[in-house]
């Protein structure tokens, strides 16, 4: 095979096919792509076996065919080419040269009828919506996602769809994140699926903020999303979602309403003398007022007081102060309400403007 493409061109894509290639891959075809030149595109594939990726470009094919290149020192050669250079790209006889100028590169290759091929799904759902609006509802939800947690299924993002609605879910058993957006199609049967921890994460950086259209499709086994000149693939997680609703708190009457940078400048500042193991944050409500207390083990503290809309009784209850900060940094909303119970429920906090296509739920600590 053999293709000329611009530097500047094949620098991004490749960037992007290459974020999902493991350093230490336990098959060596794992740590290559695939190239393929067809036509007058150059198509470059990876995967790790659960996320696959295929980016296409336009580039200057002389002779069509395929074949696979180290992921990472095909890209460092890219990268590290002058930004106005043409690459030149021939293989055969298990070798790679990459020319540019009077640069000349060498590099082995693997057969391509090793590399994975990615499984036929029958897909039973499928979306187009703003890249922008399932980049918010990721970013504001997604947070909350549980890390090499025992229990599988929270270490990865719900995704929902009821009737003309996407939801998504996350939690770790300490907080839960629900977002939801409006869908210009609906389904007549509920279903869900559990995306991988790993997938959102690059999904959040595959998406631009941009009102261009992305399509998402599911199945049972994987997820698919379609970008311009872009296509992931992921499996899914196999396991049951915990029960959400279950979760959210009814019945609060204590409601506070704040301005979000203010809450958050406050509780920030009284992060800086919180212990590492603790993290934790003492609220006191009154008439009109938060305060917030930290107390660390060598017995420094900060207090910050903020004006609040609050007229209920007077509460003191704890909370994880980076769990408040994390959601205070998801919601783009300048006012946030809090609805408390008690000192021992949990508190349900969402935008202020009465719409529930956000809200969080943050378990208390131990005074």
């Amino acid at each position: 095979m053999e293709f000329t493409v611009s530097q500047e061109s094949i620098v991004r894509p490749l960037q992007l096919v290459c974020s999902i290639v493991e350093r230490r891959a336990t098959l060596p075809i794992l740590s290559m792509i695939l190239l393929r030149a067809h036509g007058n595109q150059l198509t470059m594939t990876s995967t790790d076996m659960e996320l696959e990726m295929i980016a296409t470009l336009p580039v200057s094919v002389e002779q069509e065919g395929k074949t696979t290149v180290s992921a990472r020192k095909f890209l460092d050669i890219c990268r590290a080419l002058p930004s106005n250079a043409t690459i030149s790209f021939n293989a055969k006889d298990n070798k790679a040269i990459v020319r540019a100028g009077k640069s000349r590169f060498s590099l082995s290759t693997l057969p391509s009828d090793d590399f994975p091929d990615s499984e036929g799904a029958n897909y039973i759902d499928e979306i187009s919506l703003p890249q922008s609006a399932l980049k918010s509802l990721l970013d504001e939800t997604s947070f909350a996602m549980a890390s090499q947690d025992v229990r599988y299924y929270l270490n990865g993002l719900l995704l929902e769809r009821e009737d003309n609605l996407l939801r998504a879910v996350a939690t770790d058993g300490h907080r839960l994140a629900l977002g939801s957006i409006t869908t210009s199609t609906s389904v007549a049967e509920k279903n869900s699926i559990i995306v991988p921890r790993k997938a959102i994460l690059e999904l959040g950086r595959l998406l631009n903020d941009i009102e261009q259209n992305v399509t998402i499709a599911f199945s049972s086994q994987q997820i698919k999303v379609e970008l311009p000149d872009l296509h992931f693939t992921s499996k899914l997680i196999d396991g049951q979602f915990p029960n959400y609703q279950r979760v959210l708190p009814l019945g609060g009457d204590k409601e506070v309403i704040a301005e979000r940078d203010l809450l958050k400048q406050a509780l920030s500042r009284a992060a800086i003398l919180s212990s590492d193991k603790q993290r934790s944050v003492r609220i006191n409500l009154e008439t009109g007022l938060f305060k917030a207390t930290v107390i660390n083990q060598e017995q420094e503290s900060a207090e910050e007081e903020i004006n609040v809309d609050y007229q209920g009784a007077p509460l003191e209850i704890a909370f994880n102060n980076a769990y408040l900060l994390d959601l205070l940094n998801a919601i783009p909303d300048s006012k946030v309400k809090m609805v408390f119970s008690d000192d021992n429920s949990s508190v349900l906090i969402t935008p202020a403007d009465e719409k529930l296509d956000r809200q969080y739920v943050v378990m208390p600590m131990r005074l």
